[in-house]
């Protein structure tokens, strides 16, 4: 902690960082600092605690977590649906006409509900990289969601990609470039001409839209089931 910044201060020297970096990640409540590799974290810091107006001004703008509550609405696959809780209804999760509901103890609603959004992305994306790929000609290890605070997606040297679940919140040309995305990074490991050409035809339009549509739409996807 620094005097006069809300958020704990988190340092990462980066090799190829050219100058201090200071970012807000709301998903992990801390203030993430880049730090070229020879300045000194005394500095860097001391640069840090300077920057105090900007940080007030950025948690000012966040909006609250939206906890998986009953009566409130999520984004899923780009639309809203309801969440809806009755005890006598089953107690696995089920999607219809609009609404994600489920029965059982009130107190373990948010759980399944997570865990039911959990195993949506992770059938629905594993199908989908595993189309992408057979079209490219291109061969998946495994297929796998987390939840990072900054990346929609990773893929390995080893074919394995793993995916941010809130994808499955995201409307389905956002998932579909994700996806692309990494399918793409099977054959190529940077982000040269041959990768970005690739990413675009398996993607099947200009990537750069999709890209600015999620940065914008992720922090409002990254609140999603948060607690208050």
């Amino acid at each position: 902690m620094l005097p006069g910044l809300g958020w704990p201060v988190e340092l990462r020297v980066h090799p190829r960082a050219r100058s201090l970096r200071l970012r807000l990640d709301e998903a992990r409540g801390v203030l993430a600092l880049t730090c070229p590799r020879r300045t000194s974290r005394r500095a860097a810091l001391d640069w840090a605690a300077g920057q105090g107006g900007w940080v007030e001004a950025q948690l000012a703008r966040i909006a609250p977590a939206e906890p998986f509550a009953a009566g409130t609405a999520i984004p899923f696959e780009g639309a809203e649906i309801m969440l809806h809780w009755e005890e006598a209804l089953p107690r696995g999760p089920a999607l219809t006409e609009g609404r994600l509901q489920c029965g059982g103890s009130a107190q373990s609603f948010s759980g399944r509900v997570e865990r039911f959004l959990r195993r949506e992305a992770r059938d629905r994306l594993s199908k989908l990289t595993r189309q992408i790929a057979h079209d490219a000609g291109l061969s998946v290890r495994s297929v796998a969601v987390g939840d990072a605070s900054s990346r929609w997606g990773s893929c390995s040297s080893s074919g394995a990609i793993r995916y941010n679940w809130r994808l499955v919140l995201a409307p389905l040309h956002l998932s579909r470039w994700v996806v692309a995305h990494e399918v793409a990074h099977l054959r190529h490991m940077n982000h040269g001409p041959a990768f970005k050409a690739l990413e675009a035809e398996l993607y099947g339009a200009d990537p750069r839209p999709a890209r600015a549509e999620l940065r914008a739409l992720g922090p409002r996807l990254k609140r999603v089931g948060r607690p208050l």
